[in-house]
């Protein structure tokens, strides 16, 4: 999927939302990049951790977060194996480019120290895919396409939405709120934004 880098504006506009939803935020950041979100967000945070697999992206993260854990890995099987464990992470920020949900399964499935209160911000790529009648070849929405069909497109929010809750519901928490939009190129990307309590 090319990537679409038109949104930034409404990402940062988001993850201050998210920032204002958590006393003390301590960020789990999955996808670094090249670090221009913690650049407009989270300079001013001490305690955080962030996964990036490309080697001169790690250097480059590592060098502007000396107090955050930086991993070269990649976030879904790190986060799987129980990675940043230690780390009651606050805010969870989740910017694959395309297919969220594995990453978001991986960090509700894991054995991990989670506070009462989580912040979820995604940017999500599948829409685009949906839009084209691939939901059912989808790993991530085989149970989507059981409850919404195959053409959810026009009501992928929803989607995302119940795929939140029934992904915080094995941790042990509730969505208490969640918003989003559909934004970039043709409205093929999504953003949303999920508040979770625990039970």
């Amino acid at each position: 999927m090319q990537k679409d880098n038109s949104t930034a504006k409404e990402k940062i506009a988001l993850r201050r939302k998210a920032l204002r939803e958590v006393a003390q935020p301590v960020v789990l950041e999955t996808h670094g990049g090249a670090g221009k979100l913690y650049r407009a967000l989270y300079a001013h945070i001490t305690s955080g951790v962030v996964f990036e697999k490309d080697d001169r992206k790690v250097r480059l993260l590592a060098g502007q977060r000396p107090t955050w854990a930086v991993y070269k890995a990649d976030c879904i099987a790190a986060l799987a194996d129980g990675a940043a464990d230690w780390l009651p992470a606050t805010l969870i920020d989740i910017d694959p480019y395309g297919d969220p949900w594995p990453v978001i399964h991986a960090f509700f499935t894991s054995e991990r120290e989670r506070p009462k209160k989580i912040a979820v911000v995604v940017n999500d790529g599948l829409r685009q895919k949906v839009k084209m009648n691939g939901a059912w070849s989808t790993r991530s929405l085989y149970h989507a396409v059981e409850r919404f069909g195959n053409n959810m497109h026009d009501q992928y929010l929803n989607v995302c939405a119940w795929l939140m809750q029934t992904e915080a519901t094995q941790a042990g928490y509730a969505v208490s709120r969640f918003e989003g939009y559909y934004c970039g190129h043709a409205k093929q990307m999504t953003h949303y934004l999920a508040v979770l309590d625990k039970r």
